[in-house]
């Protein structure tokens, strides 16, 4: 292989470089293939260039932009790169599957991996006539015959290995050599965030939302393991090698790639990449009109499935050919509106309610934008928003939306969800919930936020390894999901489980300190082990990084630097600090955090469980029922926890806790 020295002293000359059948003038930038001319467009000539410059060693996509892409294209750098890329192997005849010339280093660079020769390339007129010799042999002649016979010796040995390693198929080389896919499947798979290539900042919750709709499609395939978007949005603009991505998400594929949406046209760019090896696998280019966009992200999902050796069962490529037409202004409304609603924050909340309305106004038939609104009304009590709403009244509305979604398309993971959640949590109907929850699963296996809620349903019902470990698959699915890790806490600690609880909330902590959610379960399961001093100190902790919220007008429009720090019920923490002083025995504490909560129940909704929480600790029963009497009436969630939430344990002693429960449980067999 020729050396970068070499290679300058024979661009200078003027001599050709050589690869294989193929040469390139480096001063006329001609590419020739056996003497004749090769068109090759600017930028792909420029790429082989430098990669001739330095064969056997990566060149770096930054290099690759410094020297060829100037500073005001870089919002298009990615995509130019990829299309320059394939145009030159397409030229070369090359495959970044099985390369000969070119190998990738997804998100290093790349390598010219052929031998390279700095001779001039006669034309095949100029070659000349072989003629051999009937005399005696040169010592050159001989040193050359001498040279041959080594190498075919050497060729002979390596057609030995090869056969065997064909015969026993080692490391699948059968597989390779007939176009098969390797003995080892792939079958988990994250895709990473796609890169935004409009030049406008304001097209981002296009590429985000693009993002999570791939991988929506990717988990309608039920045997393979795929990556929620919680997780897989850390890796936004992370500068980390693939390997040690796939390693800590879990999975055995990546895929990344870029969007660009342009008028009324987008346009994907995917690639797929082995993570365990870092080797680029599979590209391709999809470009339709906006309103074909669900057809293009079922190509892609269909297309790496036959890469990967997915076998889809009819059912699932039927789900795959469902995509159908939209209208492209209410599809880009819904994009926004989950987009805000993923923030899970009372300012985002209140955009995404809009945008979801919006799009129906646009689209009075889409289903997927009624799915979104009931979702929107199914968090407004517990996030706050400009409507305030008891649950009474948003549950109602947010089972209106969710039965309009079902209507409209009965196969949308998606509207399943959303109506088991109201069943479960309003309608209080554990059995019609869980049906919900099932399907949904069963249309989307990776769907994380069905399985935590199927957890909770599960927990409530005392059926408690059946919820840790629903709750384990979402956190297996979503591993960097601050929600989801916390969820999974909050199952061992309603297990009793106090010190798996500690240790899963400190996992979570180690993801965001700032993750208020977290500290307040850590406190829950200190306080239960005795160690309530500890607890408190976890709660003024937690208060002290709420402080910058407006309790008493429901705003959680938060400064802390963590958008997370806002997934928090306020009056939580102050209902549990005054708990844990009331324990402690500093009861005019736990006053003062009682008319805190009193004071913002005039300004949003405060569940009454909360203020009965502090009048579990402070010893007043009479006034504890009364509040959760209220709580009741109000089809409070809190009240499907009365079976295992060790908070109310005082309580079980006393008829009217009997009688609550049962109350409960008809209420819900009365619903439906």
């Amino acid at each position: 292989m020729l050396p970068p020295a070499r290679m300058e002293s024979s661009a200078s000359s003027g001599d050709p470089v050589r690869f294989g059948v193929f040469a390139l003038d480096l001063r006329s930038g001609e590419l020739r293939k056996q003497g004749l001319r090769i068109r090759l467009q600017e930028q792909p000539l420029l790429i082989l260039q430098a990669l001739l410059e330095r064969p056997g060693e990566v060149v770096t996509r930054e290099e690759l932009r410094a020297r060829i892409w100037p500073a005001d294209t870089f919002v298009d750098f990615d995509h130019g790169l990829y299309s320059a890329m394939k145009r030159l192997r397409d030229a070369l005849g090359d495959s970044a599957d099985n390369p000969r010339f070119i190998e990738t280093f997804s998100r290093r660079g790349y390598r010219f991996i052929a031998p390279v020769e700095g001779v001039p390339l006669a034309s095949p007129a100029q070659v000349p006539f072989e003629v051999p010799s009937t005399g005696g042999a040169s010592e050159e002649t001989q040193a050359s015959s001498s040279t041959t016979k080594v190498a075919l010796a050497g060729l002979g040995a390596a057609a030995v290995i090869v056969a065997l390693l064909v015969a026993f198929n080692v490391d699948g080389v059968q597989n390779w050599i007939r176009g098969r896919p390797s003995s080892k499947p792939f079958r988990s798979l994250a895709v990473l965030p796609l890169a935004n290539l409009s030049s406008d900042p304001a097209q981002e919750y296009f590429a985000d939302e693009m993002t999570e709709e791939l991988i929506t499609q990717f988990s309608k395939l039920g045997n393979l393991k795929v990556i929620s978007r919680t997780s897989v949005m850390q890796y936004k603009g992370t500068r980390k090698p693939l390997p040690q991505i796939a390693r800590e998400l879990g999975v055995d594929a990546i895929v990344e790639g870029a969007v660009q949406l342009s008028g009324k046209r987008v346009r994907i760019t995917a690639q797929l990449v082995d993570g365990r090896k870092d080797r680029h696998l599979w590209a391709e280019d999809y470009d339709r009109d906006l309103s074909d966009v669900l057809l293009l992200q079922s190509e892609v999902a269909r297309d790496i499935a036959a890469k990967i050796d997915i076998q889809l069962t009819p059912q699932q490529q039927k789900r795959l050919e469902q995509a159908h037409p939209v209208i492209p202004e209410a599809y880009q409304s819904y994009l926004v509106g989950r987009f805000y609603w993923n923030k899970r924050t009372a300012d985002g909340l209140q955009k995404a309610g809009s945008y979801f309305q919006k799009a129906i106004q646009t689209d009075p038939n889409y289903a997927l934008a009624y799915s979104g609104l009931a979702d929107y009304y199914a968090f407004l009590s517990l996030l706050g928003g400009p409507e305030l709403m008891p649950p009474r009244d948003a549950m109602a509305k947010a089972k209106a939306a969710a039965a309009r979604s079902l209507q409209l398309d009965d196969s949308l993971a998606e509207a399943h969800a959303s109506m088991g959640h109201v069943l479960h949590n309003y309608d209080w109907d554990w059995a019609g919930a869980e049906r919900e929850f099932k399907r949904a699963i069963e249309l989307n296996p990776n769907y994380s936020i069905v399985h935590h809620w199927y957890a909770h349903l599960l927990m409530q019902q005392g059926r408690t390894q059946e919820a840790i470990e629903e709750s384990r698959r979402a956190r297996e699915l979503d591993p960097l999901s601050l929600f989801i890790n916390n969820g999974l806490a909050r199952m061992y600690y309603l297990s009793r489980r106090y010190d798996d609880s500690i240790a899963q909330c400190q996992k979570g902590l180690e993801i965001d300190t700032a993750y208020v959610p977290a500290r307040i379960q850590l406190a829950l399961a200190l306080e239960q082990k005795g160690m309530v001093p500890e607890a408190i100190l976890e709660l003024e902790h937690a208060r002290d990084q709420t402080a910058g919220y407006a309790i008493t007008t429901g705003n959680a429009d938060t400064p802390s630097t963590s958008s997370d720090a806002a997934r928090v019920d306020l009056p939580a923490v102050h209902a549990l600090l005054g708990h844990a002083y009331a324990k402690a025995g500093r009861t005019s504490d736990a006053q003062k955090e009682l008319a805190i909560l009193r004071t913002a129940s005039r300004k949003r909704y405060v569940a009454p469980s909360w203020v009965a929480v502090v009048y579990i600790a402070l010893g007043d029963k009479d006034k504890a029922f009364a509040w959760l009497q209220r709580s009741y009436q109000d089809r409070s969630e809190h009240m499907l926890y009365l079976k295992v939430e060790p908070l109310v344990d005082p309580l079980r002693d006393d008829p009217r806790f009997d009688s609550l429960v049962q109350r409960v449980l008809v209420t819900g067999s009365l619903t439906h």
